[in-house]
């Protein structure tokens, strides 16, 4: 259910709609690229099309299982800082990445699930937040790396 087709719905549907479009709006930056577009660096940082699906896989984790579910990164297995997320592997693919993005989006819809956007979330190391506040945040880094994911497709395929 895409963003347009809630605008009347309560906030909790409006806000899971823009999570989910963003979501899978990113994993579409991908499509009908290979393994080397997707990995073709075109700033001076790390950031890459699968890097930014890495990423954004890495920031769910963290809001999610960290934050809401009260899972360590340590215990969850994840870099530490937001700058190693974007980092690839030898062994990474648009196929083990998109995986990796799914399951964290599933586990994320799990976690959060049965929980009111008021309810307090207290795994994060910076302190106590309400869901709603995960939601907002989630939801700007979503946006936020859309458009650059977008502007670099546009740079893959253009060159």
């Amino acid at each position: 259910m895409g963003s347009f087709e809630v605008p009347l719905d309560d906030e909790r549907t409006q806000l899971d709609a823009f999570v989910e479009e963003y979501r899978g709006a990113l994993e579409a930056t991908l499509d009908g690229l290979t393994e080397d577009q997707v990995r073709h660096r075109l700033v001076s940082s790390a950031t890459t099309l699968l890097g930014l699906l890495k990423h954004v896989t890495w920031m769910q984790r963290v809001w999610f299982e960290e934050c809401v579910g009260g899972t360590s990164r340590r215990e969850l297995g994840l870099v530490q800082s937001p700058d190693e997320s974007f980092r690839l592997a030898a062994g990474d693919t648009i196929a083990s990445v998109t995986a990796a993005h799914r399951k964290a989006c599933a586990t994320a819809r799990a976690a959060v699930a049965g929980l009111s956007l008021d309810a307090v979330v207290t795994g994060h190391r910076t302190g106590p937040r309400t869901l709603r506040w995960v939601y907002l945040q989630v939801l700007r880094e979503l946006a936020h790396h859309c458009g650059h994911a977008d502007i670099l497709r546009e740079q893959v395929l253009a060159g």
